[in-house]
Order: structure tokens, then C-alpha cells, then sequence
């Protein structure tokens, strides 16, 4: 059975015990393997949005909700992250830096049960291509609200600096669009 505070403190053991990603990819995974457990824990997603559930210098631990066919541009954590899905799919695109610009290195589906790493350089972007919902739980190696990020333009494939205020803006709109 899924407990907020003590998959909190295992994560929190797991980082100190290991400072890569993999001792808290077992502890995410652990969790992610009883969905059920974990929504009766964090309640039912009603709507999209990103909660922070534990945040430290070391350590961010966050319930994102993706709205229904919502996308995010390419982004990046300048950390390591582990992202279990706890209900329905998330589909990231990762890509390289190549110069000024972005492009494509390939693909992974995510669905419910999967506990999976992302590297501290790895760039990506996701989209929640179904027409309900996906819950998740990301995990990450630092402080990912203080630590400075880029994102890249959609449209154009240019970095810029990581926008706070756009990233509401987009789980705003995408809330206001989902299939009720």
C-alpha cells in the first residue's frame, strides 16, 4: 500500500544512499506497480496541473497531472528525474542539441506501471496522447524549481530560458480544452 510520507522517506534514503537515479528508479517503481494504491493515496487526478508533494535541495518529488492531449515543449532538468506513471501514457520525444537548435533522437511511450530514468542531460518533450488524464509521479535528483533550465521553442527548435509562467499558462489551456 502506497504511503506519501514513507515513499518520501525511502526516496529520501535511496538519494543519500546513492546519489545516481537508480536506488529511487527501484522506490518509484515499487510505488508505480499498485496504481490503484497510489491514486488512493494522492486522491483522483480532476484536473491537470503539477503538485509538489516533497522539495529539498537534493531532492524534488511531484504529482503531475497531463490534461488530455496536452503537449509540452522540449525541456530540459539539468538533474537526473525518474518518472512513474500511475495512470494512463505519456509519450516523451528526446532530442540533441545540435548547434543553436534541436533535433530528434528518439522516442518512448510510457504507460501505467513504468518507472523510467531520464539522464541529467537529456532534453525532452511529452504529450499525453490519450483523451483522459495521466497521472505520475517525477522524481528528481535536486531542487527542480531553483535550478535554472531551458526550454525550446516549439515552433522554431530555439532554446530559451525555462518560463514558470508559460508552463501554467499551458496546463491552463490544455485544462480548458480537455474533453470534459
Amino acid at each position: 500500500m502506497f504511503d506519501l510520507d514513507r515513499f518520501i522517506e525511502a526516496c529520501r534514503r535511496a538519494r543519500a544512499e546513492d546519489p545516481s537515479h537508480k536506488a529511487v528508479r527501484e522506490e518509484v517503481a515499487r510505488a508505480v506497480a499498485e496504481p490503484a494504491s497510489v491514486v488512493a493515496a494522492l486522491g483522483e487526478p480532476r484536473r491537470g496541473g503539477i503538485e509538489t508533494l516533497y522539495r529539498a535541495g537534493d531532492l524534488t518529488i511531484l504529482n503531475i497531472v497531463w490534461p488530455a492531449y496536452m503537449t509540452i515543449m522540449p525541456h530540459e532538468h539539468r538533474m537526473w528525474a525518474v518518472i512513474g506513471i500511475y495512470g494512463g501514457r505519456e509519450d516523451n520525444i528526446f532530442w540533441r542539441r545540435r548547434g543553436d537548435r534541436l533535433e530528434t533522437a528518439g522516442a518512448k511511450a510510457l504507460g501505467t506501471g513504468d518507472a523510467v530514468p531520464l539522464g541529467v542531460d537529456v532534453v525532452h518533450s511529452v504529450t499525453n496522447p490519450i483523451p483522459r488524464l495521466t497521472g505520475a509521479i517525477h522524481v528528481y535528483g535536486g531542487d527542480f524549481f531553483a535550478t535554472p533550465r531551458s526550454q525550446w521553442d516549439p515552433e522554431t527548435l530555439r532554446e530559451q530560458p525555462h518560463d514558470p509562467t508559460r508552463l501554467g499558462a499551458l496546463f491552463e489551456e490544455a485544462n480548458r480544452r480537455a474533453p470534459a
